[in-house]
């Protein structure tokens, strides 16, 4: 069986947005019905806004606020930059529908929105990039640490990460500034994507398309890991992964080649 990649479709496209939207707004109304405990914060963050955009930004918002960042201001920023950047938007939806169809504990939507740190971070990181990109990087910087107290996710906002990416539980992932990680790809808890030393400039992994990457994996440098390639948990990445395989070790080396229809990232199959 073939593994289709998940790209982003185009910005304009909301159609996977208007159904999610739909699909959360009547799992936040059955549990708010079921569940008087949670029927405020339901309301609060899904049931009283507008749009999923509004949604994330005040799940965002209450997340991260504290003292010197206050919760209406940190939901009126992100609005803001949601609204002003729909392509983040277009990869969140994509974001979503991978963490759904890859994470077997998943219980929904309206789940990962509310309660999956490792999604929050990732969204946190997309508000935080676009808002580098926009000449805003005190903000930026603001942002991606706050997300680094509270979810224990350091990913530095001006890394490149593409649609269609799951951050599983998420705590102790570290990804550097130069970092590039494409479409559909999959990473574990304690994944650091890190540089080598003191240098300067392009210094970070660039992860293809259908890459899985298991826990505790360390991979440094420029370096490349190949599109459809599995790094197995605990292992130290030195070298160029090819693309179609499995690495382990420390320091890391192939030890399979995948079939060619294989997608690591959709399969998230920890074995060897």
């Amino acid at each position: 069986m073939s593994h289709a990649v998940l790209v982003a479709p185009p910005a304009n496209d909301r159609s996977d947005e208007v159904l999610l939207w739909s699909m959360i707004r009547e799992a936040a109304q059955r549990s708010a019905e079921a569940e008087p405990l949670l029927r405020p914060r339901l309301h609060a963050l899904v049931l009283e806004r507008a749009s999923l955009p509004a949604a994330l930004a005040a799940v965002l918002a209450r997340r991260l606020a504290c003292r010197d960042l206050d919760e209406e201001a940190l939901r009126a920023t992100m609005d803001a930059v949601l609204a002003d950047h729909p392509e983040a938007v277009t990869r969140f939806c994509a974001d979503l529908l991978a963490v759904q169809e890859r994470d077997p504990a998943c219980a929904g939507y309206l789940h990962v929105l509310l309660n999956l740190k490792g999604f929050q971070a990732l969204q946190t990181y997309r508000i935080a990039h676009a808002m580098w990109n926009a000449g805003r990087r005190d903000a930026a910087f603001a942002l991606s640490n706050q997300a680094s107290v509270v979810f224990g996710v350091d990913i530095h906002p001006a890394a490149r990460i593409g649609a269609g990416v799951m951050i599983d539980h998420g705590t102790g992932v570290v990804i550097g500034e130069t970092t590039v990680i494409e479409d559909n790809v999959s990473l574990l808890q304690n994944v650091t994507l890190g540089g080598t030393g003191k240098e300067h400039g392009d210094r970070h992994p660039k992860i293809r398309t259908g890459v899985m990457i298991g826990a505790g994996a360390t991979i440094l440098g420029n370096i490349e890991v190949g599109a459809m390639s599995k790094v197995a948990a605990g292992s130290v990445v030195l070298r160029p992964v090819p693309p179609h395989c499995t690495v382990a070790g420390v320091p890391a080396r192939v030890v399979r080649h995948q079939q060619a229809d294989s997608c690591p990232s959709q399969e998230m199959d920890q074995t060897l």
